[in-house]
């Protein structure tokens, strides 16, 4: 029983109503007044606690409050440590081959290099031989090899015994010419128009002298090939060779863009020079 009475007592407590009242003090006035229980004070402050905490949390995890609380990092702090980061891969990079280079460059200084053996009885042997024992007479299937080489070196327009003035060299890219080759207006190129990122390719084999970013033509790529010759590539909008590489013909280079100050659109700026020479390269390439 006396159990039953603490219950209802303090039920009573809960439910007990009171009035919150605010007066003007100089009047006695009543301005604004409220109904409360002691439960629903506790419900109202436990709410009002929950969502503050919640409030709180949405707060640091979702805005950048967070970067002033001690154990975060800010953005700028992570994305300054990315750029550092890879920077530091690059330099090691370049740390590693400059230590092969030098490590080149010792052993040649200090004569710490592999020598070839040969067989020196071979080339006293040989030196001995009489040529006209020798029998110089090609067997069948030597003159079927020799018959298939020339043809196919019939149609090899890098052939040794071909001039530089008229072989035939790839296309770069295909496309409309905008601006042609003009000695008047110093115009020593053709512009052809293609779509951005369309690949550019070697025109002939060669040696990737200059392959760099210049304020006026952008991304440039030039390329010395036999017969004294050079082709130039300009306004790319990325490279994809580097200085000292060999090329193929037909091999992709770099990608065309609008790069540069000089430029008022995709294409791409192609150049031939020849001994120093500038040479319109229509003579050589269809770019239709």
């Amino acid at each position: 029983m006396a159990k039953k009475n603490k219950e209802k007592k303090f039920s009573k407590k809960l439910l007990h109503k009171y009035r919150l009242v605010v007066l003007n003090e100089d009047t006695f006035e009543e301005r604004f007044a409220i109904k409360l229980t002691r439960l629903n004070v506790f419900v109202i402050l436990s709410l009002g606690t929950i969502l503050l905490i919640a409030g709180t949390i949405f707060l640091i995890a979702f805005t950048s409050l967070k970067e002033y609380i001690p154990g975060y990092s800010s953005t700028a702090l992570k994305k300054q440590a990315t750029v550092l980061n890879y920077k530091t891969d690059s330099l090691q990079q370049v740390i590693d081959l400059n230590e092969q280079y030098y490590t080149s460059i010792k052993k040649v200084l200090t004569g710490d290099v592999s020598t070839v053996e040969f067989n020196r009885d071979s080339i006293v042997d040989a030196s001995t031989i009489d040529p006209n024992d020798l029998d110089l007479v090609p067997t069948k299937e030597d003159s079927i090899l020799r018959d298939l080489v020339d043809k196919e070196d019939k149609y090899n327009v890098f052939e040794s015994n071909i001039s530089s003035s008229n072989f035939v060299l790839f296309p770069p890219v295909n496309g409309t010419i905008s601006e042609g080759y003009n000695l008047r207006e110093k115009h020593f190129a053709v512009d052809v128009v293609v779509a951005k990122d369309t690949p550019v390719k070697a025109t002939a084999d060669g040696t990737v002298i200059f392959a760099e970013w210049t304020a006026e033509t952008g991304y440039v790529v030039i390329i010395e090939h036999s017969y004294e010759l050079i082709s130039v590539y300009k306004h790319n909008a990325s490279i994809t060779k580097q200085q000292g590489d060999l090329v193929k013909s037909g091999e992709v280079i770099a990608m065309a863009g609008n790069t540069g100050e000089l430029t008022t659109g995709p294409h791409l700026h192609f150049e031939l020079w020849q001994k120093g020479y500038p040479v319109n390269p229509t003579q050589f390439i269809d770019f239709n």
